[in-house]
């Protein structure tokens, strides 16, 4: 067939033109319109442009992107949004890898944003959960995208809040974000999911030790993981261990009790049980309100944490503070100031 590549029967490749098609949008630049409808039509190769769109921190990027967020709005919204956390170790990719082929199986279309933790020395991340989630990968119907936390709280950023909506309007239907797991700073994923789950191991010694009671109070559900083979009463134990516990703390949602439950991502028994304690999280939370009031406050707070993030670094990089932040700090270790007498003479020099 003249002007199409063809495989042996005379057919058009089309898997040929499709991986054509797609070097030739990666090569070219996109106008807001080009991610908006590539967006709009699944085109996972204009998603991941997006999204790289996003995470850019260029001025010029960011106003370019946040026209394609607004224009994607509308569509954004129809997801359930689930935060996945959990200690060193619990098998958070495994699981994560398990349940969203199950997710699928059901008909479910599934996106993880899984957050991989910059170096604090190296400003590296790992990048690797597309390698320890192989097989969810490989399906047409998932989206895996692992962003560098840029060392942020939580490791979570206003990147990652854009990320779930254009993942939205392309059709995903459940959003996993995967979290470092580093103890209260998952408050911060709280404030962006709907639904936060914290997955724990058996066997490790005192169960509720390495968790801070903070993390706990803010999880819709614990799901001790690595139920299986010798390690099922162990995990029996912990899961009796965590609801005693969770019984003596108020709630993370209004009407909603917390649970503990156990499961296996290795064999993939009580995955089952996760997603309807969802889905049950979900009916019950929209019929009393809370829902939708949890959403519109998490918009509020996204607003206020951008303030605070523009606020901190306009401060830091204003010229005034800049040339007399060495003098200071100087005056601060010899002791001739107090902190709070740095504090006020540096606020002066910044709203000079």
């Amino acid at each position: 067939m003249p002007g199409k590549s063809a495989n042996h029967d005379g057919f058009p490749n089309s898997n040929l033109e499709r991986r054509q098609d797609s070097l030739s949008i990666k090569r070219r630049n996109l106008s807001v319109e080009d991610y908006v409808q590539g967006i709009l039509t699944q085109d996972k190769t204009i998603l991941a442009r997006a999204i790289t769109l996003i995470e850019s921190n260029s001025q010029k990027h960011l106003d370019f992107a946040q026209e394609v967020i607004k224009q994607i709005l509308p569509k954004t919204g129809n997801a359930i949004r689930v935060g996945i956390s959990g200690v060193p170790g619990a098998g958070k990719s495994t699981f994560i890898e398990k349940f969203g082929l199950y997710l699928l199986s059901l008909g479910h279309k599934v996106a993880v944003l899984a957050i991989d933790p910059t170096s604090s020395v190296t400003k590296g991340s790992i990048l690797g959960d597309k390698t320890r989630m192989e097989l969810l990968s490989r399906e047409q119907d998932c989206f895996i995208r692992p962003s560098p936390s840029s060392g942020s709280l939580g490791g979570v950023t206003r990147k990652t809040r854009e990320s779930i909506l254009l993942c939205e309007a392309f059709g995903f239907d459940v959003i996993l974000v995967e979290t470092v797991g580093v103890g209260q700073n998952e408050v911060t994923v709280r404030d962006m999911v709907d639904f936060f789950l914290l997955l724990q191991i058996a066997g490790a010694g005192d169960e509720l030790q390495g968790i801070k009671k903070g993390v706990i109070e803010i999880s819709d559900a614990i799901v001790v993981n690595k139920a299986d083979g010798d390690n099922v009463s162990r995990a029996k134990l912990a899961q009796g261990e965590y609801s005693t516990a969770l019984h003596y703390l108020a709630p993370s949602t209004p009407g909603w009790h917390s649970r503990a439950f156990t499961c296996s991502a290795l064999t993939g028994e009580g995955l089952e049980d996760v997603w309807k304690i969802i889905m049950k999280f979900k009916e019950i939370t929209n019929n009393n309100g809370c829902f939708a009031k949890r959403r519109n406050n998490q918009i509020i707070s996204w607003v206020n944490s951008m303030i605070k993030e523009y606020l901190i670094s306009s401060f830091y990089q204003n010229k005034n503070v800049k040339a007399q932040m060495p003098e200071i700090q100087k005056n601060l270790l010899s002791g001739d100031i107090t902190p709070t007498n740095a504090v006020d003479y540096l606020l002066k020099l910044y709203n000079h």
